[in-house]
């Protein structure tokens, strides 16, 4: 993004195309995963807490992060391979700002329906199904919550899950809204703005959104914000 931004160079490859996409579809299945056993770990931590070093150990901790980043590998190897082995015909312009499915499919001249339904399937799997892990999650999150007797309690309980929360609403809200919505229902354009949301702002405000946790990160913005809001002197 940054390079294209700076060069001004709008233009890539047919291997470049292909190579982005893979990574897209990687990473992307790799985060779904990702959030959804950070949520069962939070799910221990709160719901079972004595039990939870048993439960959450190093080896656990490592099988679940392993099987998370392995599920990204056969969703981008069969999207992509599948993708690109289509014919194009006809303009060779993406009208999207980076090589997602759907508009590189626009520019396929055959008979995709089989892949359409493909992609259905691996966006249920990857999309659907960890996010409703992760909201049966919360359920029994909320329930151990409410039923706790003292203030602080709740309070520290919270504080374990807000983070998490804000970044899977930020997520799921935005990519649930750009594949599970029908195509004659969304423009072009709107589609490049929620794009942008989950590729662009929501990356970008994760670091800030988890640090902020951190008391001497705050403590820091706070000195930022003092420095920047008071009157300099002369």
């Amino acid at each position: 993004m940054l390079g294209t931004l700076i060069l001004q160079d709008k233009t890539i490859s047919f291997l470049g195309c292909g190579t982005q996409m893979y990574f897209f579809f990687f990473f992307g299945a790799a985060e779904c995963c990702l959030l959804a056993t950070m949520a069962y770990d939070r799910y221990v931590a709160i719901c079972d807490p004595l039990r939870y070093p048993v439960i959450m150990s190093r080896r656990a901790c490592a099988q679940l992060t392993a099987a998370s980043w392995f599920a990204g590998f056969p969703v981008a190897t069969v999207q992509t391979t599948w993708i690109f082995s289509f014919p194009f015909c006809g303009p060779n312009r993406v009208n999207h700002f980076f090589c997602d499915s759907p508009p590189v499919i626009a520019l396929v001249c055959a008979d995709t329906s089989l892949f359409e339904l493909e992609a259905l399937t691996a966006t249920v799997l990857f999309i659907l199904f960890p996010f409703l892990l992760i909201l049966g999650s919360y359920v029994r999150i909320l329930s151990t919550i409410f039923r706790m007797p003292s203030t602080e309690g709740k309070r520290k309980a919270f504080s374990t899950c807000s983070s998490h929360l804000l970044v899977v609403s930020l997520f799921y809200s935005t990519a649930i809204l750009m594949y599970f919505r029908p195509r004659s229902n969304t423009s072009p354009e709107h589609k490049k703005m929620v794009s942008l949301s989950y590729t662009v702002v929501t990356p970008m405000l994760n670091p800030i959104i988890y640090s902020l946790r951190n008391n001497e990160v705050k403590a820091a913005l706070r000195r930022v914000i003092g420095r920047t809001l008071s009157p300099r002197k002369l």
